[in-house]
């Protein structure tokens, strides 16, 4: 045995090499552990050993005058370290054939002779030292059954080799050398040839009735056979979809040259540039943007189509002439077909319909509608969208809605800077995308709802586009461009005004709507939402059907908001139970009329508002959100003795600050009310504003608590059927409040027939529609001396 260091060899004492025959093995033998798949006789294996640990051993082997070692195999791994209780008991005897030595490592390599048992350890240290009992491979020359399974080995990797690639010339060499007369050897070579685990070769290793061996090789010779033939199916199914991937890409290549040589077709490169240039020719871009679209234009044409640089060029080029540069509808200028299709759409709202009226009439006789922004303001349900609508198609233009209600970023106004991933344009440049021109009709949805947050303030984004002198240059951010909004015609919609922010306010023109009566809401059920609902039931009026009466329980009790959005849920809710009446064999037609009402919906949701009469007992008028309601103001004296005042009902600050201004008025002139000046003096006095869980606030119920306290304080009640409201100030004025439609409908809702105003709200009251002021009593008052001689019997 050679033991070579840094390439030079290192002899014996007598400076000559030891060799002994294979067949004087040693009766004691120095092991060397393998954690590795187990070495077969008659195979040969190259390890790579630690030099510091095993070294010694190779030396002991030399000092002996042997070359041969025993290796067996280690359960675990050998970074467990090296103990001989972990050592199995049966390995392979191996002649080592040359050792190299190269830095901290050794490159021994070892030949199998035959198997080995561990009868007895004599050392368990490195160098491990063992008596060993071999077990030579004999053949029996007569046993048919022996070569009969050394034949089906040879069969098994003839089928294998086909099936695995892994499987070369040097397999093909072997077999064509092996023979049946050599099962042993045979055996011991197919199993290392499988995939089988470390620890069932060894147990093939472990197994010496060489019966036994061949029967367990042929068993997973045969498992190696299936895990193959799977292997092979999905490799073959693999390749195939990749060659076919691969000729249709190749087929596709030849055929994109030929279409190219004969001017049939062009590259994609090609392609989108031609695709830019057409759209180009269709618009009729600014000097600004002429110049941007030729520069990205040349720059397109020398980018790859792979570079990041060409998509986000390409976009912009996209964005850019997909604008409607220059192209607009002509706009419609038939007044009397506009009223026609304002009435298709609404029923009632006649002034606000006169106020569209007069501002489309402005823009036809201009040429163009657009210039101011439009504002409906009005409670939920009272068709603000839906007249957007009708305005966009009395002029004949494109429609586009989109909601900023809760909107907290300016880039959803603005857009992104195009170096963004993702960047994109603003809604407002997508919405004119979809509708292909340049002025179409674009509702701003509650608008009165906008956020800001850290990334923006909306509605300071929102102050260019609806400023007539600024929107003519509106630039996006990502468009990097100016571009002409002043023909947008803009419409916002919104349920109050308080939230708006005031330099946006005042680019806007105000149209409210405040609600319908209740003959107005049977009129819009009756011709549209009625009808409506049928449709989208597949019902018909010969088959449900609704009287008036009906009609007027649920507007009345079921629904008594300024809108109609309730009115149309409880409608359809009738006509769902009805169609349920109908599949279950109900007669046709089924018939909704008042004392069914209650079956379809429930108990009523409100009860006519009691009108309270008596001393102290005052009848208010308030706006709310969802539109008018009275607003009951009761005072009473608590006790004598000690003075006092209290509040109750939820009133907030403005409303506290009013009831003492009203207090304290009616204290200073008591006399002129025909007040004794020493009343006030021990009397507690407790004044209440149901109900109590609503909170209440604002101005306008001065005048409704000072005529309470004064009917305390006379013992007189108020005439029957009479409400007010104005807000009253120290000195005695009555001022103007707002929201006199919403309080003259509450009013007539609740069948008051005299109703008090402030005198400034005279005009206000002149803009409402004289079937609203049907029936009322309306009498306008300057100061709290005219209001009591409005409000107390003569």
């Amino acid at each position: 045995m050679d033991i070579e260091q840094d390439g030079a060899p290192i002899a014996d004492d007598s400076g000559k090499q030891v060799m002994l025959p294979g067949e004087n093995l040693p009766g004691l033998l120095h092991i060397l552990p393998h954690d590795q798949r187990p070495l077969f006789p008659g195979q040969a294996l190259p390890l790579v050993l630690d030099a510091a640990m095993w070294q010694p051993t190779l030396e002991a082997i030399r000092e002996r005058g042997q070359d041969v070692v025993g290796l067996i195999g280690l359960r675990g791994t050998a970074e467990d370290g090296i103990d001989t209780h972990r050592l199995h008991t049966i390995g392979t005897v191996c002649r080592v054939h040359r050792v190299h030595r190269d830095g901290e490592v050794l490159h021994v390599l070892l030949e199998g002779l035959q198997r080995f048992k561990v009868r007895q350890w004599s050392r368990q240290e490195p160098p491990l030292l063992a008596a060993v009992q071999y077990f030579p491979d004999r053949t029996d020359a007569g046993a048919t059954e022996q070569t009969a399974y050394a034949v089906a080995i040879i069969n098994i990797i003839k089928e294998l080799i086909p099936l695995n690639p892994l499987y070369g010339e040097e397999l093909k060499l072997f077999l064509s050398r092996s023979s049946p007369n050599r099962p042993a050897l045979l055996a011991d070579f197919a199993a290392s040839l499988t995939t089988a685990s470390r620890e069932t070769l060894q147990e093939i290793l472990e197994t010496l009735n060489l019966d036994s061996r061949l029967q367990k090789v042929v068993e997973l010779l045969h498992r190696e056979l299936k895990i193959a033939e799977a292997q092979k199916e999905i490799r073959d199914h693999v390749e195939k979809e990749i060659h076919s991937h691969q000729r249709e890409k190749v087929l596709r290549q030849q055929l994109n040259y030929i279409q190219k040589e004969l001017g049939l077709s062009k590259d994609d490169k090609t392609a989108q540039l031609e695709k830019f240039r057409e759209r180009a020719a269709t618009l009729r871009f600014s000097a600004a943007a002429q110049a941007r679209f030729a520069e990205e234009m040349d720059k397109l044409a020398i980018l790859e189509p792979g570079s990041p640089e060409w998509g986000v060029t390409r976009n912009w080029i996209d964005w850019l002439t997909s604008l409607p540069w220059g192209i607009s509808t002509t706009d419609a200028t038939d007044l009397e077909e506009a009223r026609s299709i304002l009435n298709a759409h609404h029923e009632g709202l006649d002034d606000v319909k006169d106020r569209i009226l007069e501002f489309l009439a402005l823009g036809v006789s201009r040429g163009n509608a657009a210039g101011s922004i439009v504002c409906l303001v009005g409670p939920p349900g009272v068709g603000k969208t839906s007249l957007g609508r009708a305005i966009a198609e009395s002029l004949d233009r494109t429609f586009f809605r989109f909601s900023v209600g809760g909107m907290r970023d300016e880039a959803e106004i603005k857009g992104h800077r195009r170096t963004y991933i993702g960047a994109m344009p603003g809604k407002l440049l997508q919405a004119l995308k979809d509708c292909g021109t340049a002025n179409p009709v674009i509702m701003l949805d509650e608008v009165d709802k906008i956020g800001s947050s850290y990334q923006g303030d909306p509605a300071s984004a929102l102050l260019e586009v609806l400023d007539p002198e600024q929107n003519a240059s509106f630039r996006d951010h990502y468009l990097d461009l100016d571009f002409d909004l002043s023909k947008v015609l803009f419409v916002c919609t919104a349920n109050q005004l308080d939230t708006i922010p005031a330099p946006l306010l005042d680019r806007m023109e105000v149209i409210r709507l405040s609600g319908y009566l209740d003959a107005e809401k049977q009129l819009i059920a009756r011709r549209h939402l009625w009808p409506k609902l049928l449709e989208k039931s597949g019902r018909s009026s010969r088959e449900i059907r609704i009287d008036a009466a009906a009609l007027r329980e649920v507007i009345e009790h079921y629904a008594r908001e300024a809108g109609v959005r309730q009115l149309e849920k409880h409608l359809a809710r009738i006509q769902r139970k009805a169609n349920v009446a109908i599949l279950q064999g109900a007669t046709l037609p089924v018939r909704v009329d008042q004392e069914s009402i209650r079956d379809y919906l429930g108990p009523r949701g409100f009860e006519k508002e009691r009108i309270e009469s008596g001393v102290g007992i005052v009848t208010g008028l308030a706006w709310t959100a969802m539109g008018g309601a009275t607003l009951p103001v009761e005072a009473i004296v608590v006790n004598r003795g000690n003075a006092g005042f209290r509040l109750t009902g939820q009133l907030g600050n403005v409303m506290q600050e009013s009831a003492n201004i009203a207090l304290s008025r009616v204290r200073a002139d008591a006399a002129s009310f025909g007040i004794n000046n020493e009343w006030f003096n021990d009397a507690s006095i407790h004044l209440h504003v149901p109900a109590g869980a609503t909170p209440k606030d604002g101005p306008s119920a001065g005048v409704t608590m000072a005529t309470a306290l004064i009917s305390l304080a006379t013992g007189k009640t108020v005439r029957t059927k009479l409400a007010m409201t104005g807000e009253l100030t120290l000195s005695g004025q009555v001022y103007p409040v707002g929201g006199i439609r919403e309080k003259l409908l509450a009013a007539k809702r609740q069948g008051i027939r005299t109703v008090i105003l402030p005198a400034d709200n005279a005009r206000d009251v002149e803009e409402i529609p004289e079937f609203v002021r049907a029936g009322l009593e309306i009498h306008y008052a300057r100061t709290l001396a005219d209001v009591v001689a409005r409000a107390f019997k003569r």
